[in-house]
């Protein structure tokens, strides 16, 4: 049969000799960590209506509802994947003077 993969699927492919079999407990703690992500928890959050306001706007504008979007705010802020826009300017601008000098 012919497939048609995506470029991120034909380089898993093209890759698969690369990988390692894991063992049964990596294998338990990967899918441990799988099912806690995917289980959420109802929680109460108070802020302030403005602030709200903004983020529903936001999510409105990128075609999310809300609470998804409050969600991937947090998710990224825990995981340190939110970049501080102050700081990178900050490094890009020192990066950008050692490759002067």
């Amino acid at each position: 049969m012919n497939y048609n993969l995506t470029p991120e699927e034909r380089e898993i492919e093209e890759r698969a000799d690369e990988f390692v079999s894991v063992t049964g407990e990596e294998r338990k703690e990967v899918e441990s960590i799988i099912t806690r992500a995917r289980k959420s928890r109802p929680v109460n959050l108070r802020m302030s209506e403005y602030d709200l306001e903004l983020v529903k706007r936001r999510a409105g504008r990128d075609g999310l509802p809300y609470q998804t979007l409050i969600n991937s705010i947090v998710h990224r802020y825990v995981t340190d994947q939110m970049v501080d826009r102050d700081e990178l300017r900050k490094i890009l601008a020192e990066l950008s003077d050692m490759k002067a000098k």
